[in-house]
C-alpha cells in the first residue's frame, strides 16, 4: 500500500535540486516569501546560499525532529525548537538571530490560533461535565435500531467530533462502543470503528481542531469557508471509512466485546442534565456563526454597511463565534445545571490545563513553519514543488504524509506541510487554499502505526494485538486520508 504513495517523491526530491519554476505571482498587496524573508527577521537579510543549501537545510531540520522525536522520544515542543534553530542555521542565518524567526512564529500563532483551542477546550469540558456529551449519545443510540448501529455510532462521533480533540472523544466513546457491542451481541470492531473514524476526519479536517488552525493561519485560508468545505469532505470520508469498512474488519478481527481499561466504570449521575437540543446547540453554534459570517460575505458584498452583515461578520469571526458560544455554555451547562458560580470557575480553570501541552507544539509549529518561510527554504521548495508538474493538493498532501509517517503526528506533519506550501497558497483563490488546508489535513492522518500515540491508545482501548490494530485502525486511517483526498480533488474540479 506504501509503494504507490510514495513513488512521487522521489521525482519531487530531485526536482527540488534542479532549477526551480518561477512561481505564480501573488495578488497585489501580498507580500512575496522572499519580501517576507527580508522584513520579518534580521537572520533572513543575511541568510545566503545557494538553493541546494536552502534544501539541504530544510532535509537536516526535519531529519533533526523525526530523529529527536521517533528516536530519542523527546517532546514534539523540544524537538521542533532544536530543528528549527539546525535549519536556520544550516540555511546560513547567523547563530545569534538564529531564533528571532521562530520566537516570532511563536508568538503569532499562539495569538491567533492559541486562543480557539482553549476556548474550544473550555465548551468540550463542559459538555462532558454537565452530562451534554452523554446525553447527545444516549438519544442518538435510543433511536437507532440494531443493524443501523454502526451508522449511529458514526453519526454521534461526526457531532461530537466537532468541539472535542481527539483523545477527549476516544475517552467518551470507547466506554459507549464497548456496552453497546455487549448488549447487542455485536463484534466490537462493527461499531468501533466507525466511531473512531468520525472522530479522526474531523480531527483532521475540521477547525478548531488544532491541525485544521494551524493550516488555515499558514497558508491564509478562511476559516469558515475551511469549516464548511471541511464538513463537506467529511462526510463521504466518514461513510466509507467508517460503517462500510467495519463490515469487512470486523470479519478479519472478530473481537467480542470486553470490558474498557480498568473494569466498569461507574456513571456519576448528575441531579440534572441538559436536555438533547440545549446540548446540540452548543456543539453546533460556532459552526453555524463561522458558516454564516462566510455566506454572507458571499451573497452580500454589496451591503457591507447593513446592520445585518454587520452583526454576521462579527459573531461569525472564529473567536468571537467560540468566546459567544463559551460564555453561552457556562450558562446553559454550567449554572443552569446546579453548578455554582466557583464551581463554574474551576471547571473553567481546569479544562486549561490538559491543553498547555498542545498550545505549546501548536507554537513551536509557528515558530518553524516561520523559520521556514522567513529563511527562504519554502520558498525554494514550493517553486521545486510547482517546476514537478503536481498538482499543489496532491504535493501537500504527499508532503504531510511523509512527515506523517516519519513521526507520527499529525499535528508535526501539518505544521511541516503547511509552512512548505505557504508559498504555493500565495497566490490561490479562497476555495483553492481552502482545499489546500483540507489535503494537508487528509494527509496528517495517514497510517497510524506503532509510532503514534493513538496507535498504542487504540490497541489497548480495544485489546487488541499490533497485528489486529494494524488491520483496523491504521487501515482505517488510510481510508479516511485517502477518501478524504480524494473527495478534495473532485471538489477542485467544481469550485
Amino acid at each position: 500500500m506504501l509503494t504507490p504513495v510514495l513513488t512521487p517523491l522521489p521525482a519531487l526530491a530531485a526536482s527540488l535540486t534542479t532549477s526551480p519554476a518561477p512561481i505564480s505571482p501573488a495578488p497585489a498587496g501580498t507580500p512575496a516569501p522572499a519580501a517576507l524573508a527580508a522584513t520579518a527577521a534580521p537572520g533572513a537579510e543575511t541568510a545566503s546560499g545557494s538553493d541546494t543549501q536552502l534544501v539541504v537545510a530544510a532535509v537536516v531540520g526535519i531529519a533533526v525532529i523525526v530523529v529527536l522525536i521517533t528516536w530519542l522520544r523527546l517532546h514534539p515542543f523540544l524537538s521542533l525548537i532544536l530543528g528549527s534553530v539546525t535549519m536556520a542555521v544550516a540555511a546560513g542565518v547567523p547563530l545569534a538571530d538564529s531564533f528571532t524567526s521562530f520566537t516570532e512564529g511563536l508568538g503569532s500563532t499562539v495569538g491567533d490560533v492559541g486562543v480557539l483551542i482553549a476556548l474550544g477546550a473550555v465548551i468540550g469540558t463542559f459538555l462532558i461535565e454537565s452530562g451534554g456529551a452523554d446525553r447527545i449519545v444516549d438519544t442518538v443510540l435510543e433511536r437507532a435500531r440494531v443493524p443501523l448501529l454502526p451508522w449511529a455510532m458514526a453519526l454521534t462521533a461526526f457531532v461530537i467530533g466537532i468541539p472535542l480533540f481527539f483523545e477527549v472523544g476516544v475517552v467518551l466513546l470507547i466506554p459507549i462502543v464497548m456496552l453497546v457491542a455487549r448488549r447487542c451481541a455485536l463484534p466490537v470492531i462493527l461499531v468501533g470503528i466507525p466511531a473512531l473514524a468520525g472522530l479522526s476526519a474531523l480531527h483532521g479536517l475540521v477547525p478548531p481542531h488544532p491541525g485544521p488552525l494551524i493550516a488555515i493561519d499558514a497558508v491564509g485560508a478562511d476559516l469558515g469557508l475551511t469549516l464548511g468545505l471541511g464538513l463537506v469532505v467529511a462526510v463521504p470520508t466518514v461513510v466509507v471509512s467508517g460503517p462500510l469498512a467495519a463490515r469487512y474488519m470486523a470479519r478479519w478481527v472478530p473481537l467480542q466485546a470486553g470490558s474498557p481499561p480498568g473494569g466498569q466504570q461507574e456513571e456519576t449521575e448528575r441531579l440534572r442534565r441538559p436536555t438533547f437540543a440545549v446540548s446540540l446547540s452548543i456543539v453546533l453554534l460556532p459552526v453555524v456563526l463561522m458558516l454564516l459570517r462566510t455566506v454572507v460575505e458571499t451573497t452580500a458584498a454589496d451591503a457591507q454597511d447593513s446592520p445585518l452583515y454587520t452583526a454576521a461578520t462579527f459573531l461569525g469571526t472564529p473567536v468571537v463565534a467560540l468566546l459567544v458560544t463559551t460564555v453561552l455554555g457556562l450558562v446553559l451547562l454550567g449554572r443552569l445545571q446546579g453548578d455554582s458560580a466557583q464551581e463554574v470557575s474551576d471547571r473553567v480553570g481546569a479544562s486549561l490545563g490538559p491543553v498547555a501541552g498542545i498550545l505549546l507544539i501548536v507554537g513551536a509549529g509557528g515558530g518553524f513553519k516561520q523559520t521556514l518561510v522567513d529563511s527562504g527554504v519554502a520558498d525554494v521548495m514550493a517553486q521545486a514543488i510547482q517546476g514537478a508538474s503536481l498538482s499543489p493538493l496532491l504535493a501537500g498532501w504527499l508532503v504531510a504524509v511523509a512527515v506523517r509517517l516519519a513521526t507520527g503526528s499529525a499535528t508535526v506533519a501539518t505544521v511541516t506541510a503547511s509552512g512548505i506550501m505557504a508559498p504555493v497558497a500565495a497566490g490561490m483563490d479562497a476555495s483553492t487554499t481552502a482545499l489546500l488546508v483540507l489535503a494537508l489535513g487528509a494527509g496528517s492522518v495517514f497510517l497510524s502505526h506503532v509510532n503514534d500515540a493513538g496507535f498504542w491508545l487504540v490497541k489497548e482501548y480495544f485489546g487488541m494485538s499490533v497485528g489486529q490494530t494494524l488491520r483496523t485502525w491504521s487501515l482505517m486511517e488510510c481510508l479516511v486520508s485517502v477518501v478524504a483526498l480524494a473527495t478534495v480533488m473532485l471538489l477542485s474540479l467544481v469550485l
